[in-house]
């Protein structure tokens, strides 16, 4: 009778090969989650620059600056502004005409980073005013 006294090459061949196929399907497994949370990063991280942004803008009045560059720390951002409606007086309370002009602006922003000059553009409409005429008291 004989006995057995440990693994013969072609036995210890297939576990090898299990082991190896089951390794780089672990592998595959782990770089595309990967990959995955890196695109989630990224995005997160647009979407808040974006946010941040369009908060930005809105403290820009595009009849005084037309143009004009900010720098956020790790990215920069440029835009440009287009008229969209004549100007227009405002219109004060009660009655008359306010002390101010009015024109709304599609406004066109780019932002760029260092290692991707072209991040994101969004384009956002804003409403400008420039001061025209000086309060008049009745007294």
């Amino acid at each position: 009778m004989r006995r057995n006294q440990g693994f013969t090459l072609l036995e210890a061949m297939v576990a090898l090969v299990l082991v190896g196929s089951l390794g780089m399907t672990l592998f595959a497994w782990v770089n595309s989650s990967i990959v995955a949370l890196r695109r989630v990063e990224d995005a997160n991280n647009r979407n808040e620059a974006i946010a941040n942004v369009v908060e930005y803008m809105q403290a820009v009045n595009p009849m005084q600056a037309p143009e004009g560059k900010a720098d956020f720390g790790n990215y920069q951002i440029v835009w440009k502004s287009r008229p969209l409606s004549d100007t227009v007086d405002g219109s004060a309370y009660p009655q008359g005409v306010s002390l101010y002009q009015l024109e709304l602006f599609e406004t066109a922003i780019d932002a760029a980073k260092t290692d991707n000059p072209h991040w994101f553009e969004i384009k956002i409409r804003l409403a400008g005013y420039k001061k025209v005429r000086e309060l008049k008291l009745p007294f």
